[in-house]
């Protein structure tokens, strides 16, 4: 899997090992759902422009943890000639991430790690609003956590 990572703005400083936990993440997604020649952008940012982002796609103003804009729900033409196809671009708020994983008592990698899979998993189609729909994520989540050895108690090496 190709995975354009970048930070907004542009001089946010990630540490490497999280960036690293994401790419794996991404990657781990990609392999159990057999989309490992398809690409993803993830882009890590601060509460200020998810913020900015969720309200104007989503009409709701306050910061999230992860936006997920899944490209073959959009209008844009696929590539031909073996080219790889984008499944969409993932945008998690480092600082929600900070914030959420000091109330739920883990580190930031492993929170970083969960939005990551939660992201790529709503490219998929996978999504949340009804509950037989939220579980079946929930079940998927978990699954792909325990692949990368991250449970609730553990953090992923750090």
């Amino acid at each position: 899997m190709e995975i354009i990572l970048s930070t907004y703005p542009e001089d946010k400083e990630v540490d490497a090992a999280v960036i690293e936990d994401v790419k794996n993440a991404a990657r781990m997604v990609a392999e159990l759902h057999g989309v490992k020649e398809q690409e993803v952008s993830v882009t890590l940012t601060d509460n200020e422009y998810i913020r900015t982002l969720n309200k104007e796609w989503r009409n709701i103003d306050r910061a999230t943890d992860v936006l997920s804009f899944a490209f073959a729900e959009s209008d844009e033409p696929q590539v031909a000639g073996g080219a790889p196809t984008s499944l969409g671009e993932i945008v998690i708020s480092v600082d929600r991430a900070a914030e959420q994983a000091e109330a739920y008592g883990h580190t930031l990698r492993r929170e970083v790690s969960f939005l990551t899979v939660h992201g790529m998993l709503h490219l998929l189609g996978y999504d949340h609003i009804r509950d037989l729909d939220r579980r079946d994520m929930e079940r998927e989540q978990r699954f792909v956590m325990e692949k990368l050895g991250i449970d609730r108690g553990q953090d992923g090496g750090e």
